[in-house]
């Protein structure tokens, strides 16, 4: 992901402008939806909880999010296992970057997580969030999380719902 915002938005609005020549219409232009990988550095750049829990974007498409995490001592659980909760939080911020990959705000209304294997200190891992269905406002996105070795630790489901707003505001009709 590179380029700053407003390269990105000028870039937007030039493909607008030319749209418009071409077609003919000069009184309403649809403003385009940012990139995909644009609203994932918009939602990133924000989010506080992923930061705190070392969890590093790696890719953002349509539908689509890819985010790691390493395992530290303090995500070990008394059992000396990494804690359900921070496997559940990595899957669940790949389902958010996915399900918000269209410029919608969307936020969860159903998730459920099945632990596979147990996960380690130092086990790297990566959640990978794949849009099942889209219909209408509602999203369905299966969250694959592997370690180092290619090996499923666990499979999340998350159900979204897209509610007003957008993550970049381009004035956009997004309800």
């Amino acid at each position: 992901m590179t380029g700053s915002n407003a390269d990105c938005h000028q870039q937007l609005n030039e493909n607008a402008v030319i749209q418009m020549k071409e077609t003919g219409t000069q009184n309403r232009v649809e403003n385009p939806s940012p990139f995909p990988e644009e609203v994932g550095r918009a939602m990133y750049e924000k989010d506080q909880n992923s930061h705190h829990c070392g969890i590093r974007l790696i890719k953002v498409g349509k539908g689509f999010a890819k985010v790691s995490m390493n395992i530290e001592n303090r995500m070990l659980n008394g059992n000396g296992y990494c804690h359900g909760g921070m496997l559940f939080t990595l899957a669940d911020t790949a389902f958010s970057y996915a399900c918000n990959s269209y410029n919608r705000i969307s936020v969860a209304q159903h998730c459920s997580i099945t632990f596979l294997i147990p996960v380690s200190k130092g086990d790297f891992l990566t959640a990978t969030a794949e849009e099942n269905q889209l219909i209408g406002k509602n999203g369905i996105y299966d969250i694959d999380v592997k370690n180092q070795h290619g090996l499923t630790v666990a499979l999340f489901r998350g159900h979204s719902r897209s509610i007003r707003g957008e993550v970049i505001t381009t004035g956009g009709n997004n309800e």
